[in-house]
């Protein structure tokens, strides 16, 4: 019997644990926007440990491609200029919203903050009417 859930079950395990070591660390919050932020605007003096934090996403994607390619599926179906948009408006979105998807939804609502559990609803329902959309209507609507 095979069970699919179980990859996503580990892999929230070790998001929630790399969190809170993050936080018992660091003291900071893993917000991916805010990390990448500040590396790409130098405006926080310990952009060194945002770099690796960075690198070490990168790599582990990288190293996931090379030994498990079927971890990312197929995704043919999308054009180079709907990539293009989609990272732009994820990139505003995370600027109007005051953070991700990661700050919001892992962190914050862990740390029972309000803004973040509203954040993350709206995440969510943005992003189900998008899929229904285009599997529906096709392209971007």
């Amino acid at each position: 019997m095979q069970v699919e859930w179980i990859n996503a079950l580990i892999g929230g395990v070790i998001i929630g644990i790399a969190v809170s070591l993050m936080l018992l660390w660091n003291g900071r919050v893993t917000g991916i926007s805010g990390i990448t932020y500040a590396v790409l605007t130098s405006r926080s003096g310990d952009w060194i440990w945002r770099l690796f934090f960075l690198g070490g996403m990168i790599a582990g994607g990288l190293i996931l491609t090379k030994f498990r390619p079927d971890s990312f599926g197929s995704i043919s179906y999308v054009i180079d200029s709907q990539v293009i948009v989609a990272g732009l408006l994820v990139g505003f979105g995370t600027v109007l919203g005051s953070g991700c998807t990661s700050g919001h939804g892992v962190c914050g609502i862990s740390r029972l903050s309000l803004r973040s559990l509203m954040a993350t609803i709206f995440f969510m329902v943005s992003g189900i009417i998008l899929v229904f959309g285009m599997k529906h209507f096709g392209g971007v609507m």
